[in-house]
């Protein structure tokens, strides 16, 4: 008896796993962190494409990661990464067995079990925004599926509402053009991923978001983060998992709501920024703490601590975009969204609070050297998009300035993106400071807590500093001999 059991089992673990190389059974197959593998193709390689690539791959799943851009997916393949983001690096080369890169869609589309649309969704003129890369992988997609192989094609770029169900028009056309007549999943899985912590974001997230009009479809994408959902994986070097973490929600509705989801948290979070910008504006004028005041309303449970930082304004490519994105579609249906219209306003008129700032100081800006501390948008990035610093920038040239600036990630890509801008930049915050005038930080980043600012004032013209991040104790400058200017202070 022990033998025939024995034997059996060798036999039915042979079939199954010929099957499973077959495509023929799907789901079976569990790998050593008890997660079922699925065969996942993410289209696009930016800051939520590659950031999914590369955690999907770290929980086990298959992933071939399709960019059109051949630099990009050379560079990929070399195992370099193309954009800054603390513990992408290295966590690219470890996972490397279960992460492929292409140019190619149809090459990467064998027995696939889900497809992630990740495709840049920028603004147009008008403030719409421009879905013609995520319509134009869904013409493709349209092209190449066929009977034996019929994914779960997801959303996963910022679409506006009503994109699930466009996406799966354009397929749809596409498949009668073809004479073709198939069942397919179209469904909304909006990414929440905060630039500098995306790979946290990824792997511990507060929920998951998933709209679909069918149960197959939240089937398939709950296996695909059931480790997630679960925290059943062994957290990567480095990327531990915060403490007392509690487990994701797993929210699931449909793709309209799921789609708006996105955009008012987004929005929710913009306007929260906006309004504590707002009253630093008034903390200044009646001499109050704006600091204090973000901690004594923070702890309200109702309010929360985050993101009321007081400073230049939010930049970045998600919430600029997305509130532009929003507004137009209300108003596409006759809809006034006026706090949202406040919030923009508030947002821009911030980051010339610096301005201010330094004509009252420096009376007249023509003929002054001006030291920027920070070019990206946030620390632990290099993303320069709608970045504070860029109007910063060009509103100080136009009044004459001699502009210096050091950035510890971002002054390659800010050259390359922005020849046009005389900016003298430096190699650190030494050199920076050296025969200024002031000196504004732009970017709260890490290293410059750690500066020793009476050598940096010895080598300045004059000692000003302007914390545009709030960064700071007014005190250890003054000390210093510095005239200090915080935001809301």
């Amino acid at each position: 008896m022990p033998l025939l059991f024995i034997t059996t089992f060798i036999v039915i673990t042979y079939i199954i796993t010929k099957q499973m190389e077959k495509g023929g059974i799907r789901g079976i197959f569990v790998i050593a962190n008890n997660q079922a593998q699925l065969k996942v193709v993410i289209i696009g390689a930016g800051y939520v494409g590659l950031t999914t690539s590369v955690c999907l791959a770290y929980l086990g799943h298959k992933i071939t990661c399709v960019d059109r851009n051949h630099k990009i997916i050379d560079s990929l393949n070399a195992g370099e990464a193309t954009i800054y983001e603390p513990g992408l690096q290295k966590l690219l080369r470890d996972v490397k067995r279960n992460l492929a890169f292409s140019t190619c869609l149809i090459d990467a589309f064998d027995d696939v079990d889900v497809v992630i649309i990740a495709v840049g969704t920028p603004s147009k003129i008008n403030g719409d925004a421009d879905l013609s890369a995520v319509e134009k992988v869904a013409e493709e997609i349209g092209d190449i599926l066929n009977k034996d192989c019929q994914p779960v094609i997801v959303n996963k770029s910022t679409v506006l509402i009503g994109s699930a169900r466009r996406v799966e028009t354009i397929v749809k056309t596409r498949l009668e053009r073809r004479g073709l007549k198939y069942n397919f999943f179209v469904a909304s899985n909006p990414e929440f991923l905060r630039e500098g912590a995306a790979i946290i974001d990824t792997l511990y997230p507060d929920r998951i978001v998933v709209g679909a009009n069918d149960t197959h479809s939240i089937n398939v994408l709950r296996q695909l983060y059931a480790p997630i959902l679960e925290q059943t994986f062994t957290p990567p070097p480095g990327i531990s998992r915060p403490m007392a973490y509690e487990v994701p929600a797993f929210i699931t509705t449909n793709p309209t709501s799921a789609e708006l989801i996105k955009y008012a948290a987004n929005a929710f979070l913009a306007m929260k920024v906006s309004f504590i910008n707002e009253f630093a504006g008034l903390s200044e004028k009646v001499g109050a703490d704006i600091k204090d005041v973000a901690r004594g309303i923070g702890f309200d449970k109702r309010i929360g601590t985050r993101y009321l930082e007081a400073g230049l304004g939010w930049g970045g490519s998600c919430f600029g975009k997305d509130t532009k994105a929003i507004m137009y579609m209300a108003s596409q249906y006759s809809y006034s969204m006026d706090l949202l219209q406040a919030a923009i306003k508030v947002n821009y008129c911030q980051r010339f609070v610096v301005m201010e700032k330094l004509q009252m100081i420096l009376k007249v800006i023509r003929g002054c050297t001006v030291g920027l501390l920070g070019l990206a948008f946030k620390p632990n990035t290099d993303d320069l998009r709608d970045a504070p610093s860029i109007n910063i920038i060009e509103k100080l040239i136009e009044l004459g300035a001699r502009v210096k600036a050091y950035d510890p990630v971002a002054l390659i890509r800010f050259q390359r993106q922005f020849p046009e801008l005389d900016v003298e930049c430096c190699n650190g915050v030494l050199e920076l400071s050296r025969d200024c005038d002031a000196l504004v930080l732009i970017t709260d980043w890490l290293e410059f807590s750690s500066v020793d600012w009476e050598k940096v004032g010895g080598l300045m013209r004059q000692k000003i500093f302007i914390d545009g991040r709030n960064m700071f104790n007014k005190d250890d400058f003054e000390k210093n001999g510095f005239t200090y200017q915080g935001v809301g202070r």
